[in-house]
């Protein structure tokens, strides 16, 4: 009777705990799914996975904006190349502004044109090529309508999300994929994990004007008042008050034909005169007149007098009268001596 009894013992009491033993496995395994283990790469799919191909071609296309038409035409070669890897066809159509992806028989991989799809999403977005190419193939980015979905070895699948999200409102992929990048370079450096990265990553300023343009035509709210406004005064009124509802209507029908002639006579001289505009001569400007020289200064007519006459007593080069009357003295007495 005891060999019972002991089993009995034994098979109550090891129960409960190995329950208790699976709940902690279990929290540990899902804690354990969520994080990405250092290292890690997606096997790669090739040929032998699928080696019959696909059974039927799928095809997506999306619309591009005026303004990418240059870009895409220089990248499309690039684009071509890289989707051929996958044997995946692109065509791009300038006349209707869309691209297209579609599978081959040759395509085995039935994820690469969903890769292709959101390869051209982004590139319709206006993000660059070696950008999205970068981002598909190190994300595995899926982008459909407002819902995206993402692995990799990015920090996470929010962060990835802000990327697409972003995008969508009109604000450009290079600023949040900047900080993706920055972060797993940080992330290899296991002394960095344990610490923040705010001063490794950019901030971008916003350049939005806080304030917001001002209307050119302001509407000035009237005052309130009680009482309702005035009502329009009717055309029987206006004829009571002018005394035209009394005429006869010979009368009102010469009261018009007046008015018009009288109006087309006002126009005939605005018209008259535009015309005669062209030949007004256009007025000249002042002539100055030429300022008189000053006669302030008193001119001495004996001094310019005394000038002259030594002047014409004094040539250039010319001896003093006095000097020639001597010199010719002393040639006559000469002469003499000789005889």
């Amino acid at each position: 009777m005891a060999a019972p009894r002991e089993a009995e013992a034994v098979a109550e009491q090891p129960v409960p705990l190995k329950r208790s033993h699976k709940k902690k496995a279990a929290k540990v395994d899902e804690s354990e799914l969520l994080t990405v283990p250092d290292g890690w790469k997606e096997p790669a799919f090739t040929r032998e996975d699928n080696p019959k191909g696909l059974l039927e071609e799928s095809s997506f296309a999306t619309l591009f904006p005026k303004y990418r038409e240059a870009y895409l035409k220089e990248c499309w070669p690039l684009v071509q190349k890289a989707l051929s890897e996958h044997y995946v066809n692109a065509t791009l159509d300038l006349i209707e502004g869309s691209m297209t992806v579609t599978t081959t028989k040759k395509t085995f991989d039935p994820y690469a044109i969903i890769r292709a799809r959101d390869l051209i999403k982004l590139l319709a977005r206006s993000v660059p090529f070696e950008q999205a190419l970068e981002l598909l193939t190190n994300c595995y980015i899926m982008v459909q309508g407002n819902t995206v979905s993402a692995l990799g070895p990015f920090s996470g699948l929010k962060e990835v999300r802000k990327v697409v999200l972003d995008t969508m409102k009109n604000i450009h992929p290079i600023y949040n994929i900047k900080t993706l990048m920055i972060k797993r370079e940080l992330s290899k450096d296991p002394e960095l994990r344990s610490q923040s990265w705010e001063r490794f990553l950019p901030k971008f300023k916003r350049k939005n004007l806080k304030k917001r343009k001002e209307p050119k035509k302001k509407n000035v709210k009237k005052e309130y008042t009680p009482f309702p406004p005035p009502q329009p005064e009717s055309q029987i009124d206006k004829e009571l008050a002018s005394g035209e509802y009394f005429l006869k209507e010979s009368q009102k029908k010469r009261k018009q034909v007046e008015e018009i002639k009288a109006k087309q006579a006002d126009a005939i001289k605005k018209r008259q005169e535009e015309r005669n505009k062209a030949f007004i001569p256009p007025k000249e400007k002042p002539v100055v007149k030429a300022k008189k020289a000053s006669t302030e200064k008193k001119i001495d007519i004996e001094a310019i007098k005394e000038k002259v006459k030594n002047a014409k007593k004094k040539k250039l080069g010319a001896l003093p009268v006095e000097e020639v009357k001597l010199k010719i003295a002393a040639d006559e007495k000469k002469k003499k001596k000789k005889k």
